[in-house]
């Protein structure tokens, strides 16, 4: 079988329910890049809270961080980059938006540096300063930060994300898209508008030469509706949002039920030796 490239997200599609790599997962990986195909991660998340799962799986490839507003090798520090920052006035303006409708947290990122609004919300500043070798800066966003950030992230009230996606829109459609994840966490995150997977997953497959046809794409959410469009074998997982399920071109099963090697088992045609384990 021609090379193909297996653009595949973190929370609710590679990472099972206790957030890791199954052993199946991990064989049917290792036989895929094995078989030549060129495995990459696209994630919402930071490369400081993602660079593990790179690391378990012998990557050498591009990563995706960010949902596209950040595209880097981590292997080669002089690799063409992408990297799309917020204007960080617009991010002020975000934060008086947070405001207004009212927000359990705000943090931004400025590539691996972490501003975080509130001290008290202990599961998400725990989860956004792993990793990183810079202490988060704590305190009011609209002082601290002097750089334009990657991404701002929103943990809003479960009955207000609503509200606040609407007054997102409202007020800074023509700058900023804005995206929510499932997982691990329900944060919304905002980057420069036109940002998303697909503009990391196209500049991958780009470098390795591998045409839209033999990319294949998994996701979960609503920030991967791009990237699962974009790709020639868009593939939603059975726990993925009816919205993603619909657009497409396969569903396999469920995050927890090895749903990413189920599927290039099958579709790959990867040994009986990895099927059956």
């Amino acid at each position: 079988m021609k090379q193909h490239l297996i653009c595949i997200d973190l929370d609710g599609t590679l990472l099972n329910n206790d957030k890791i790599i199954s052993g199946r997962t991990m064989k049917t990986i290792e036989a895929a890049r094995e078989a030549g195909h060129i495995v990459a991660i696209a994630t919402g998340r930071p490369y400081r809270v993602s660079r593990q799962f790179y690391q378990q799986l012998g990557l050498d490839t591009p990563i995706v961080n960010m949902n596209g507003a950040l595209v880097h090798h981590p292997q080669q520090p002089n690799w063409d980059h992408l990297h799309s920052p917020l204007p960080k006035n617009v991010a002020y303006d975000i934060v008086d938006t947070c405001y207004d409708v009212g927000v359990q947290n705000v943090l931004a990122e400025v590539m691996d540096q972490v501003y975080i609004e509130f001290k008290n919300d202990h599961d998400i500043t725990k989860f956004f300063q792993a990793g990183t070798e810079s202490p988060a800066i704590f305190g009011n966003m609209k002082q601290n930060l002097a750089s334009d950030p990657s991404s701002v992230l929103i943990h809003p009230y479960d009955d207000r994300i609503d509200a606040i996606r609407n007054t997102l829109t409202e007020r800074h459609a023509s700058i900023v898209d804005h995206r929510k994840w499932g997982a691990p966490f329900h944060v919304i995150e905002v980057i420069r508008s036109d940002l998303h997977k697909a503009v990391g997953v196209q500049k991958i497959a780009k470098e390795y030469d591998i045409p839209q046809e033999r990319i294949i794409a998994f996701g979960d959410e609503d920030n991967d509706f791009e990237m699962i469009d974009y790709a020639g074998i868009g593939v939603a997982m059975d726990n993925g949002i009816d919205e993603l399920k619909s657009m497409a071109n396969e569903i396999t099963h469920t995050n927890h039920d090895d749903g990413v090697a189920r599927f290039l088992e099958m579709y790959l045609g990867l040994p009986e030796t990895v099927l059956t384990k």
